[in-house]
């Protein structure tokens, strides 16, 4: 590819920082949503389903009327395409899960653990794509979970900072589970995407297919769930919907798109540092636009993210002061001798 994915992870890290602020613009003035907040990510599936699809079509249009070599490779094998049912399954278990852990811990608490998809990711990544990392790179990934956690611990004299270590043990133990299934999701994902030379469009258009399926199951289940209270779900798809609404279907749906180039072309931990970096840029942001007070965690966790990000893809060299070795000047047997009579 010819774009660099470190510019692709520069936009993914501006649009993710962005998202939670959207969809903070997008609540009512109560704090709750006019919308049905569960037909967003169907209409991001759908977004992100048309681009591909739009994408692979001009792909092999223009594939096929030139007289290059290059097309676009397309595996129609039933046996690949099932398995981008996995992450779809995955990610559903995942959203429980949330809702679980979120029962039996505070949203604090929530946000902590889930720094553990960091070390996940990582361990994951290391074990089922067995790509090996150093050890400056193992430093600098605890580097980074600590700077995130570092941020989102408040002052200890509040509430929050008590209940940290009060939760009970169930919501640990979801909130690993919630952890490893996203990491398990993302290298998974990543799995997929490099485990043939098919054409990233058409391997997108595979994954936001079952991604919509697995959507409007969702939308369907709370229909009845709420005994068809406010009608069927594509009768009120649009219900409440605002400019702002727009703007974080579309945030979605460019997110998930810009994610599945980086695991094309990229991996697992660049997609890691970019989510970080996300995070702490709208902590940062949110101090201007929701009068978020900072405090001295959040500064010190900025600067032990950006050491862990320099850590990480800074070449070793650039790191580490190597003494300066001589190598030893070897005589031949002929200079030896001339030395020797120069001597006498």
């Amino acid at each position: 590819m010819g774009s660099p994915w470190y510019f692709v992870a520069l936009l993914l890290t501006i649009l993710t920082s962005s998202q939670g602020i959207l969809t903070s613009l997008s609540q009512s003035d109560e704090g709750g949503y006019k919308y049905d907040y569960a037909t967003v990510p169907f209409l991001a599936e759908v977004l992100k389903l048309i681009i591909s699809g739009l994408f692979l079509w001009r792909e092999t249009k223009t594939s096929s009327s030139s007289s290059s070599s290059a097309t676009a490779k397309i595996t129609k094998d039933w046996k690949s395409v099932r398995l981008f049912v996995i992450p779809s399954i995955i990610y559903l278990i995942h959203n429980n899960v949330q809702f679980a852990t979120l029962t039996f811990v505070d949203t604090s608490t929530y946000q902590i653990m889930g720094n553990l998809k960091i070390v996940t990711t990582a361990l994951l990544f290391r074990l089922f794509l067995k790509r090996k990392l150093s050890n400056l790179q193992w430093m600098a990934i605890g580097l980074l979970a600590v700077g995130t956690t570092t941020s989102q611990i408040k002052g200890c004299g509040e509430a929050s900072c008590d209940s940290l270590f009060t939760a009970p043990i169930q919501g640990y133990l979801l909130g690993i589970l919630s952890a490893a299934l996203s990491a398990l999701a993302g290298v998974y994902t990543e799995f997929l995407m490099k485990r043939n030379n098919d054409s990233l469009y058409w391997q997108n258009l595979q994954l936001y297919t079952f991604g919509s399926l697995f959507n409007v199951a969702r939308l369907i289940a709370d229909d009845f769930r709420l005994g068809f209270e406010k009608g069927l779900w594509w009768q009120r798809i649009f219900d409440g919907y605002s400019i702002t609404t727009w703007l974080v279907v579309l945030n979605l749906g460019s997110t998930g798109l810009l994610v599945s180039w980086l695991m094309k072309y990229a991996d697992n931990i660049v997609k890691v540092y970019s989510t970080s970096m996300a995070m702490l840029l709208t902590m940062v942001a949110s101090i201007y636009l929701f009068s978020f007070k900072p405090t001295v965690q959040l500064f010190l966790g900025i600067i032990i993210c950006i050491m862990s990000l320099h850590m990480y893809f800074a070449p070793p060299q650039t790191l580490v002061d190597l003494p300066v070795t001589h190598e030893a000047h070897h005589k031949t047997l002929k200079q030896v001798i001339v030395e020797e009579k120069t001597d006498s």
